[in-house]
């Protein structure tokens, strides 16, 4: 040896620590989302049961149709779950939902909550906590979304007023719950603030009750996923009888037509999109221990809603 330490350096190149944790945030993400998507599998499956027990018709649908086929269960990315009843079944099903529904699961809607704020409900785990936005004012548990199916009328123009009202209906909901001042005390904080002076929460949902009832279902060779815009109209046919399909090694109720059902919502749907399309909530606070019933809501503005 010619001089210096006995022991040579050891030199970790820089891209080789930021590859661990790289790695350790990947892995912990992936953790946290397996725990969510195990959470939504226990709703979904009971939520079949209840469905097939009842003769409600239940599908899955949206991402939640997509993984089923696509991936044999959850997308890998996905952090909700999505199923769809025609409004008949819709109705009954929130209607007896307290009554069928194993504790702790809730169903939640407007019909059965006049301060919901949402134009179609959710079944929740109620012994955890989620808060989906910062800036808005929901507060839940983990859960699915359950979309009511409506009728809608054959002609190009009709469809175009119905969605535009929902979407206007839909928007001023949004803007009524959300912190006004969001992105400041300047422009930006004008349009909600005013639409909370013009609007009150149960007039909106009233208004947007009646634009989604226009059409009914059984009397309409068309239907509607508003949620989903024009992607969202299709025949019925597309829905059919409920089909078994499996989703996570569970036997669940899907739609009849899927291929058709799929082509019509995603176009390509077998192609997986790129990394920065692979949309996520990213949800602001969740919690598996607590129950949102004993959430202590320290935003403000949540508070001056008027209902």
């Amino acid at each position: 040896m010619c001089g210096g330490s006995k022991f040579s350096t050891f030199h970790i190149p820089p891209s080789t620590f930021f590859l661990y944790f790289c790695n350790m945030i990947t892995k912990e993400y992936a953790d946290g989302l397996q725990t969510l998507q195990h959470r939504m599998l226990k709703i979904l499956t009971e939520v079949d049961r209840v469905c097939r027990a009842h003769d409600i018709r239940c599908y899955l649908c949206d991402g939640t149709m997509l993984g089923a086929v696509r991936h044999g269960g959850f997308i890998p990315w996905d952090d909700d779950a999505d199923v769809c009843m025609p409004r008949p079944d819709y109705e009954r099903f929130m209607q007896h939902a307290s009554e069928w529904l194993p504790k702790p699961l809730e169903a939640r809607c407007y019909e059965t909550d006049p301060t919901y704020p949402g134009a179609f409900g959710k079944v929740i785990d109620a012994s955890t906590t989620l808060v989906e936005r910062e800036h808005y004012a929901y507060v839940g548990g983990v859960y699915i979304d359950v979309f009511p199916i409506d009728g809608m009328p054959e002609g190009r123009s009709a469809q175009k007023r119905q969605l535009w009202k929902y979407k206007l209906y839909n928007r001023l909901i949004y803007l009524l719950h959300r912190n006004p001042y969001k992105h400041g005390h300047g422009v930006s904080s004008w349009l909600p603030l005013l639409v909370r002076r013009l609007f009150r929460h149960k007039n909106i949902q009233h208004a947007l009750r009646k634009t989604m009832l226009k059409y009914d279902f059984d009397q309409c060779d068309l239907c509607v996923n508003y949620d989903d815009g024009w992607r969202g109209i299709m025949s019925k046919t597309c829905y059919g009888k409920p089909t078994p399909v499996l989703f996570e090694g569970q036997e669940l109720m899907g739609v009849e037509q899927a291929e058709q059902y799929l082509t019509n919502t995603y176009g390509d749907y077998m192609t997986i999109p790129p990394h920065e399309d692979q949309r996520q909530h990213n949800f602001y606070y969740l919690d598996y221990d607590h129950s949102y019933h004993d959430y202590d809501d320290p935003r403000p503005f949540v508070k001056q809603i008027p209902h």
